[in-house]
């Protein structure tokens, strides 16, 4: 079934999942998209099948930073179902892919009706919410080097070794100058880690990323499995 290709979705029952597909619908995220503006309300709740769905502050000079990346492990705007909240960010489709969207209504109707689906969301906002302390932590204390590592281990967990990325996006999304970015990116290129060309970046010696990035992703990670006793997050 399309909809397990999101880990959470394949965690749920067989019951669980049929009641919410009635409501799934899947469809393309396109690079650039905005899923929701900073304190606007959610309609709607998004399961990455594929791609990664990027959470950035923005600040009134025109700065960004990245502060939580979402993909095939993860859902956006399900929280804020819940609680009819709005969004505390401006969230953006980083890497294109397929999600599967639900309303947030159908979502809010499914979660009280079935507690074990509301747990598990609970469960994933709490993960969400380490990821971002440990994103402001590593922002404060890492190098750039050691933060583009982290930053390519993820999205090489979640879309593979071949990544359509600019650096001025990388740039934007690490809250760093993009000459910082240019700079990392010839050493490691030099390395023989990564090649990159025409907005793509490839990685070709993942060990050597390993030992350059700093210990954030690996927390993460582990926050991860603790939460859900699994290590297939990425599959």
């Amino acid at each position: 079934m399309p909809h397990s290709k999101n880990f959470l979705l394949g965690r749920l029952s067989p019951d669980i999942l049929s009641r919410l597909s009635s409501g799934l619908v899947v469809a393309p995220l396109a690079h650039g998209e905005v899923l929701a503006e900073t304190h606007a309300r959610i309609d709607k709740v998004y399961f990455p099948h594929a791609g990664i769905i990027s959470c950035v502050v923005e600040t009134i000079g025109g700065g960004a930073i990245e502060t939580g990346m979402i993909g095939n492990d993860g859902v956006f705007g399900a929280m804020q179902a819940l609680d009819d909240k709005v969004s505390l960010n401006h969230v953006v489709t980083q890497v294109p892919g397929d999600a599967s969207i639900i309303s947030s209504d159908e979502m809010r109707d499914a979660a009280e009706e079935f507690p074990v689906l509301r747990g598990m969301l609970v469960k994933y906002d709490q993960f969400f919410l380490a990821q971002v302390q440990q994103t402001a932590a590593c922002n404060a204390l890492h190098t750039v080097q050691a933060r583009t590592c982290k930053w390519l281990l993820r999205m090489h967990e979640l879309v593979g070794a071949d990544i359509p990325l600019t650096q001025e996006f990388l740039a934007q999304m690490m809250g760093v100058r993009r000459a910082s970015v240019t700079e990392v990116a010839g050493e490691l290129q030099r390395a023989g880690m990564i090649t990159y060309a025409r907005g793509r970046i490839r990685l070709i010696n993942l060990d050597l990323i390993q030992q350059r990035a700093c210990e954030c992703e690996s927390d993460i990670r582990s926050h991860y499995r603790r939460m859900f006793h699994s290590n297939e997050a990425s599959s």
